[in-house]
Parts: structure tokens; C-alpha cells; sequence
């Protein structure tokens, strides 16, 4: 009977463990899976909704690039997500502080996206979302069944941490001497690559490591790849447009 295969409506044999060597309880790995992805839902909702105003509403765009005041603030509102998340790392195990703090971060970045799309047409941004949903989508699956298989993607962080590297000096070489639109494409396809790359190493982590009290460092994780992939893909389509 020690052979028997494993039946999905066999009670004694419990839920299906997600990966082959898992040994902490599947019910309460799927439960904090699926408490990760409601914040993560919540955050990309909040994006969307600040993003509209901000593309829809026209004087609110055109004062941050008008007057020295709204630049100013532009700055401030690039600056914040960055300075939230050291805060965030201290404080995502202690509740409700995590949350405050994962709203302003939230919805400070949700402001440079919009200010990001406010000056792009509707047809880049539709297809930007559209491939991000799709790619996004399909890597999380991808990822799932192949840690269930017992693939592991841990390997990848040393390489995606130096592509990261690689790829913020090449945007303060492209700032500071501009190269053209070639070298924008590149960049945009450069760094969708390494997001691509990121989605699957995290949603691994989520799968495997991230530990039940780090629900909010797992959201901010999988929200900044959703992000930075769909920004990388903007670029691209952006470029190719002009």
C-alpha cells in the first residue's frame, strides 16, 4: 500500500506539497500565497486608480512639468519610494505601521507611473499592459509548475542582482551622454529581461523561502517586478514609436 500514487481526494494523504522536498504544512504555505498576491492586487489596483487621475487629469501632469514648484515635488514624489523602503524593511513585521508604510510607498510610485504614461499615447500604454499582464501571468504559472517539479531558481540572484548593476550604469551613462533611440530600445529590452528573470526568482522565493511574517517584503518584491517590467516595456514601445 506504501506504493499507492498520490490521489488529490485521499484525506490521509493531505494537500499536494507545492515542491518535492517541502516539509512545512501546504495549507498554510498556500494561505500566506494567497494573502501576498491580495496585497499585491491592492497595490497594482491603487496604481492603476492614482496612474488615471494623473494621466486623465491634465493640469495635474502639466503643473509637474511647468512650473519649478511641480518639478520640485516631481522629484520629491521619485525620491519617496526609494526612501520608504528602508523604513519598510525595518518595520514590515510590525503591524499596522507595515501598511502605512506600503501605502505611501504604493501610491507615491503609482504618481512617477502616471507621470510616466501622461505623456504617452494610449496605444503604447494598452500594449505595455497587455504584454506585462500576459508575461507576468505566464511566468508565475511557469514557475509554479516548475517548482513543483523540483526546479529551484535560487541560482539566479547573484546573476540578476550584477544584471541589475549593469543595467542602472548603463542608465546614468545613457542620462549623462545620450546615445539615441537604439540604445533606448536596448535598455528596454535589457532590463524587461532581467524583470522577466526577477518575476521567476521571487515567485520562487514566495513559493519556498520567504517566511510567514514577511508578507509585506514578498508584496513589495513582486510589485516592483510587475512595475519595472511594464516601465522596460514602455520604453521599448515608446522608442519605437517616435
Amino acid at each position: 500500500m506504501w506504493n499507492q500514487p498520490y490521489r488529490k481526494s485521499d484525506v490521509e494523504a493531505g494537500p499536494r506539497p507545492l515542491y518535492p522536498t517541502m516539509l512545512e504544512s501546504p495549507e498554510l504555505r498556500w494561505s500566506f500565497i494567497r494573502k501576498v498576491y491580495s496585497i499585491i492586487t491592492f497595490q497594482l489596483l491603487a496604481t492603476i486608480a492614482v496612474a488615471s487621475v494623473v494621466v486623465f487629469v491634465h493640469p495635474i501632469a502639466h503643473f509637474f512639468v511647468s512650473s519649478g514648484a511641480g518639478l520640485a515635488l516631481f522629484i520629491v514624489l521619485i525620491i519617496t519610494p526609494f526612501i520608504t523602503l528602508c523604513p519598510l524593511y525595518y518595520y514590515h513585521q510590525k503591524h499596522p505601521v507595515n501598511y502605512l508604510l506600503l501605502g505611501i510607498f504604493t501610491i507615491s510610485l503609482a504618481f512617477a507611473v502616471g507621470l510616466t504614461c501622461a505623456f504617452t499615447s494610449g496605444k503604447v500604454i494598452l500594449e505595455s499592459v497587455i504584454l506585462t499582464t500576459v508575461v507576468v501571468v505566464s511566468l508565475t504559472l511557469y514557475t509554479f509548475w516548475a517548482a513543483r517539479r523540483g526546479h529551484d531558481f535560487n541560482f539566479l540572484g547573484p546573476f540578476l542582482f550584477g544584471a541589475v548593476l549593469v543595467l542602472m550604469v548603463f542608465a546614468l551613462i545613457q542620462l549623462l551622454f545620450p546615445l539615441g533611440k537604439i540604445s533606448v530600445m536596448v535598455y528596454g529590452c535589457l532590463a524587461s529581461i532581467i524583470f522577466c528573470g526577477y518575476i521567476v526568482y521571487d515567485t520562487d522565493n514566495l513559493i519556498k523561502r520567504f517566511s510567514y511574517d514577511e508578507y509585506i517584503w514578498a508584496s513589495v518584491s513582486l510589485y516592483l517586478d510587475i512595475i519595472n517590467l511594464f516601465l522596460s516595456l514602455l520604453t521599448i514601445f515608446r522608442a519605437s514609436e517616435s
